[in-house]
């Protein structure tokens, strides 16, 4: 189920499951509000971060078979929040469509680049030595990256330049992904549409 507001970048989805329930409140050219609670405590951080870096507004919640492990979990907070990144942009205007950075987290340094293309497609070059990260598996950090992709149609390259510390890497992979997105949305004045092909698909 999703709603959506003609004219602001702006939208609702909800996803229901016998392993999950999600729901994400989207708004592109807020910035000030940060609604989370998945019930993994270092995702819901990262989380944070990802719309603070990106300037947006979101809500997150959802409810999951965390007594198994975070892995549904934290894959369909993915799924469903690139939904609603994908509805709350209109694929047709006139945005930057391509962000890209390198951020610092003290010791950690991350590569960030993304396009957003229409077409979801990851390139996740990131190791980490621990299997967690509080609650979070490590293992699930990319599950939750490629569920975005895919859902958002953002082709995306991750790529950990330097760090021995699992917690900086992963905060340097959500800041720079926030900033790659707030980067590539936002409006340009120009005439037509972001791709010389008219459509971006």
């Amino acid at each position: 189920m999703s709603k959506t507001a003609p004219g602001v970048r702006y939208a609702e989805v909800e996803r229901e499951t016998k392993e999950t329930r999600v729901q994400v409140v989207i708004d592109l050219d807020g910035g000030t509000r940060r609604d989370i609670l998945t019930g993994v405590g270092f995702f819901d951080h990262m989380l944070a971060q990802l719309a603070f870096h990106g300037q947006f507004d979101v809500g997150i919640s959802a409810e999951g078979d965390l007594e198994i492990d975070d892995h549904h979990t934290v894959e369909d907070v993915g799924i469903v929040l690139g939904q609603a990144i994908r509805q709350a942009l209109d694929i047709d205007s006139s945005i930057v469509r391509y962000g890209s950075n390198a951020t610092p987290m003290d010791e950690a340094l991350v590569l960030v680049a993304l396009d957003i293309s229409g077409r979801g497609l990851l390139v996740f070059d990131v190791e980490f030595k621990r299997e967690s990260i509080g609650e979070l598996s490590t293992e699930c950090i990319r599950e939750f990256v490629r569920a975005l992709t895919t859902h958002a149609g953002i082709t995306l390259h991750i790529k950990k330049l330097a760090g021995d510390n699992d917690h900086h890497v992963c905060e340097a992979l959500f800041k720079g992904l926030g900033r790659a997105l707030f980067e590539a949305t936002r409006k340009v004045d120009r005439k037509g549409s972001s791709s010389t092909k008219g459509k971006i698909d």
